[in-house]
């Protein structure tokens, strides 16, 4: 039985963790997460949030890339991305993300490609990383819920925020929606 994308970062999230030579309490509270919730990213019995990723290759120097492929980015000049030939992450099932830039290394931003689908029920589930995050919508409408305000963006808005505190993105309309997203 093949591994599940999850079973397989979270795999290579403990390599990381032996590697620094960290027990999962200690490596838990370095990434600011509980050591329970960190100990069932590890062993992947549950999807993983970008943001924790993000902290993870912050914090130890691992391109989020080799995280979610276990492939080594090793482009340093440029980095052609082909239609299609993305990496697809779905992670929940109102959000898919497409990588756009996956082979580069040492990225000063992370390029996101974002389908948000329209759900009968909005998640209550809300999202906080480091840094700072743009989003330009491409398709459809999206509500945008930040630090408990709500805003209405449709395809040529933007947005940019500092993503430290919570934010999501609901389609609109019954109809899924796509933005570029960028994370610095």
């Amino acid at each position: 039985m093949s591994k599940t994308l999850w079973q397989q970062v979270g795999m290579r999230i403990k390599a990381v963790r032996e590697v620094v030579n960290l027990s999962t309490v200690d490596f838990a509270k370095s990434i600011n997460l509980d050591s329970e919730i960190y100990l069932k990213y590890e062993n992947g019995q549950v999807d993983i949030p970008v943001n924790v990723l993000f902290t993870i290759a912050n914090k130890y120097n691992v391109e989020i890339t080799t995280l979610l492929t276990g492939i080594e980015p090793h482009l340093k000049r440029i980095a052609i991305v082909k239609k299609g030939k993305d990496l697809a992450i779905e992670r929940r099932k109102e959000y898919k993300y497409q990588d756009l830039a996956l082979n580069f290394v040492h990225k000063k931003a992370e390029f996101f490609l974002v389908t948000v689908e329209s759900l009968k029920y909005e998640s209550k589930h809300m999202y906080s990383h480091s840094g700072q995050e743009f989003n330009y919508i491409l398709e459809g409408a999206l509500k945008v819920v930040y630090d408990g305000s709500e805003y209405i963006l449709e395809a040529g808005d933007s947005v940019y925020f500092d993503s430290g505190y919570e934010h999501a993105m609901f389609a609109l309309n019954g109809k899924s929606a796509k933005f570029l997203c960028v994370i610095l």
